[in-house]
């Protein structure tokens, strides 16, 4: 059984890697949606200031973790889980409005069938949720934000720092 400085080093290494991959993660999806024109409304923008702010969030806990770096990605993580949902809605609709114009008489399972597999990516948008999750996962219950106060965590507690 390793000892707890061998554990504290693995888990240090994993939580760079994981911030690694949300870091890779958000430049590639910034990529690809400069790449798409992805920038037409404000709703597009959106996700592209995000994705930015992910990957120097990442970087910040990486290099510099403390309470408000560790306060300030949790939140922006969170803001990537519900952008990427609302934009998997905005897509469905987008697709879904579409698919009325061209068969108005289209409804019901037929209509949400063909608006899953229209023309804008519909669960394209599930990237952000992934990773926001993953970003979460890396920063949870991370050395750097525990309280002055006690150092040690609470053995058997579901309060993460």
């Amino acid at each position: 059984m390793p000892t707890a400085d061998v554990a504290s080093a693995i888990l240090g290494r994993l939580r760079v890697l994981l911030l690694g991959l949300v870091a890779v993660g958000a430049v590639g999806l910034t990529l690809e949606l400069l790449l798409l024109e992805h920038w037409e409304e404000w709703r597009q923008w959106t996700p592209l200031v995000i994705l930015i702010c992910t990957a120097l969030g990442a970087a910040a806990v990486a290099w510099r973790p403390g309470t408000g770096v560790l306060r300030g990605f949790r939140t922006l993580m969170l803001l990537s889980v519900v952008s990427g949902g609302l934009g998997s809605f905005f897509h469905y609709e987008s697709n879904a409005e579409l698919e009325r114009e061209i068969h108005p008489d289209l409804s019901g399972p037929s209509l949400v069938r063909a608006a899953l597999g229209g023309g804008t990516p519909t669960l394209a948008p599930g990237a952000m949720i992934q990773l926001g999750l993953l970003g979460l996962l890396a920063v949870y219950r991370h050395p750097a934000g525990r309280s002055s106060r006690s150092s040690k965590p609470i053995q058997g507690s579901s309060h993460d720092a």
